[in-house]
């Protein structure tokens, strides 16, 4: 039975079935973030710039960064470091709310002098040193989005210079330099360098990429998704060459984003089922809630409404681990959203979550029947739900065992 957060007040958490009050995490991260937010000037050490998409073409763009120079500065906009470290949400709120906004109105064509600053924030291998003006100090807040990582403060932005040597990796140079190289095989070729999507996109999100007069500014919302979408495309046209694998399972979790893959013998095709649990984030009723995407083998057109970005960090992850694998598989990938998630920190967490849950040791089955008798007592013991409440509305499962292969025609 939940108790109401009145009643509570934050002494128990585990009372609404999470290990810490999202209420008192938000506000004791804000009032750290008060204390430094005393004047209008300050020197900061930006990691990262940000794209906003309302008002498209001409939309804010803002610098990130601690109001102060700091030496871990690339510590605020590490989402794989936070992951491979096992980063708690209290610790990424301390984080992300101390990044201040300084924001400027651009159009997604003109360059300017803010602009050009932000496209160096963009392509520098570690944080830069800024000197920021702001019109008035920072509103003082934290921003969540359910695609982007959280955000602190912000404020209008009058005057803002680099006070240090901004370092850009060579392959990064080059990729920037080539004003007839498309973005896309730049993308690629960067991450096959061992650049991260995180880095990518902001790369994208800056408007360096492409050809030179098709560069543009494109919202960081929107360039997370893009990345991980065409990277992922890439590594299909490889995949979809390689044998099938067998029937198996993965599970794992983080932040209380628990992944169930299950691997059928066929020819790659992919369904996301993203069940909100009660108590979780934007599921407000007292049972759980599901949404669902699919594609077969030649992929999709349309943009996967219902799972929305989550959808492509997940499927990036599965084409990364079918890669390591050698083999293709059809694959019903089973989320579950727990009140553990209580606050939205980006489609980063999915991505990494589906990467710890396919890190896994897999268990391997004899047949479809033993593997789906599986995951149901799994998730029924581990959940208390019924899996045939997804698996009814499955498109995939309906195709298992029907598509015909190439080599039937020889």
């Amino acid at each position: 039975m939940n108790i109401p957060c009145i009643q509570c007040k934050g002494r128990n958490p585990s009372n609404c079935g999470r290990s810490f009050c999202p209420i008192t995490a938000k506000y004791n991260a804000l009032f750290k973030v008060k204390n430094l937010l005393k004047s209008e000037d300050f020197f900061g050490s930006s990691p990262a710039p940000f794209v906003g998409r309302f008002g498209y073409p001409n939309i804010n763009v803002g610098i990130l960064s601690p109001p102060g120079h700091r030496d871990d500065a690339w510590l605020y906009d590490a989402p794989l470091h936070w992951a491979n470290n096992s980063f708690e949400i209290p610790q990424i709120v301390d984080l992300r709310s101390s990044l201040i906004n300084s924001r400027f109105k651009a159009n997604i064509k003109q360059q300017n002098r803010f602009l050009e600053i932000s496209q160096e924030v963009g392509m520098a291998s570690r944080p830069v040193d800024v000197e920021i003006n702001l019109v008035k100090r920072p509103f003082f807040r934290l921003s969540t989005d359910a695609v982007s990582a959280p955000m602190g403060p912000s404020a209008s932005l009058k005057n803002m210079s680099i006070t240090s040597n901004t370092k850009v990796h060579t392959k990064v140079d080059k990729v920037v330099g080539d004003t007839d190289l498309l973005a896309n095989p730049g993308l690629v070729y960067l991450y096959k360098s061992g650049f991260d999507e995180n880095f990518l996109s902001k790369l994208l999100s800056v408007g360096v990429l492409g050809k030179k007069l098709g560069r543009k500014l494109v919202p960081t919302r929107w360039s997370i998704t893009a990345v991980d979408d065409l990277l992922c495309k890439s590594i299909l046209n490889e995949v979809r060459n390689y044998s099938v694998g067998d029937y198996c399972v993965y599970f794992g979790s983080y932040l209380g984003n628990y992944y169930l893959f299950l691997f059928f013998p066929e020819p790659w095709s992919y369904e996301l089922f993203e069940t909100y649990l009660p108590n979780a984030s934007w599921n407000q009723s007292a049972s759980p809630q599901f949404s669902t995407d699919y594609e077969g083998f030649f992929g999709r057109k349309d943009y996967a409404e219902m799972c929305a970005g989550g959808y492509y960090t997940v499927r990036l992850a599965l084409a990364e681990k079918m890669k390591s694998l050698h083999r293709q598989s059809s694959v019903i990938v089973l989320r579950f959203i727990t009140g553990e998630y209580a606050v939205p920190l980006g489609v980063w967490v999915t991505r990494q979550a589906a990467r710890k849950a396919l890190s896994s040791k897999p268990i391997t089955f004899a047949s479809k029947e033993l593997m789906l008798n599986y995951a149901g007592h799994f998730i029924r013991k581990k959940f208390g739900y019924d899996i045939n409440t997804l698996t009814s509305h499955s498109i995939l499962l309906k195709h298992v065992g029907k598509q015909v292969s190439l080599s039937a025609f020889f």
